[in-house]
């Protein structure tokens, strides 16, 4: 019996109206995925977000890919190009997005720092077939992290100037990393 790599999980192709602007690089480069929630209340949300331009070259922050709550995966940058989701770490990662509410809409409020919202179990099959496809696709890839990992940058509270918050969470304290973990070889990374 021979075994065969993972069929590419069913990703619906959403191009960001950018993405042709976005720098290209070379996949044997990409050695990182990053998960992430949105912290929005939706994926028409997200996607809002996503489209939004930000920089001088016509480009915005986004993932590569977006898992909704009903694990449908939606592709909004290729691979091949650079996606902005995580400072210093872009020209080498993966941004996956899962549709979270996450602190939203008080993202910096210091009394609502809780992320309560679970990750669906369709959200986590997507997330894990996405990751099989990843590894069978991009020969680098070994590593994986939270974006609260990678970006660990504290920011003054929007309630209170003395207070000091995570200005990132995600995916925050419902992901399961373990069951994650388990399913995909690769090693989480907390710089």
């Amino acid at each position: 019996m021979t075994d065969h790599p993972p069929s590419a999980p069913g990703i619906t192709p959403w191009p960001l109206p950018y993405v042709d602007r976005l720098e290209p690089r070379p996949l044997a480069h990409v050695d990182l995925v990053v998960i992430h929630c949105t912290e929005l209340p939706d994926l028409a949300r997200a996607r809002e977000y996503g489209e939004r331009v930000l920089y001088d070259t016509g480009t915005g922050n986004s993932g590569h890919y977006y898992i909704d709550r009903d694990g449908s995966l939606h592709g909004f940058v290729p691979p091949e190009r650079i996606a902005h989701h995580t400072r210093g770490y872009n020209e080498r990662s993966i941004g996956i997005e899962l549709v979270n509410a996450g602190r939203y809409p008080d993202w910096l409020d210091s009394r609502r720092q809780a992320m309560d919202e679970p990750y669906t179990d369709a959200q986590v099959e997507a997330v894990v077939a996405l990751l099989r496809h990843l590894v069978a696709s991009l020969p680098a890839l070994e590593f994986i992290a939270g974006h609260e990992d990678l970006d660990q940058t504290r920011v003054v509270s929007s309630d209170n100037l003395e207070a000091l918050v995570f200005r990132k969470r995600d995916p925050g304290p419902r992901f399961p990393w373990s069951r994650v973990l388990d399913a995909v070889p690769l090693a989480r990374i907390r710089p």
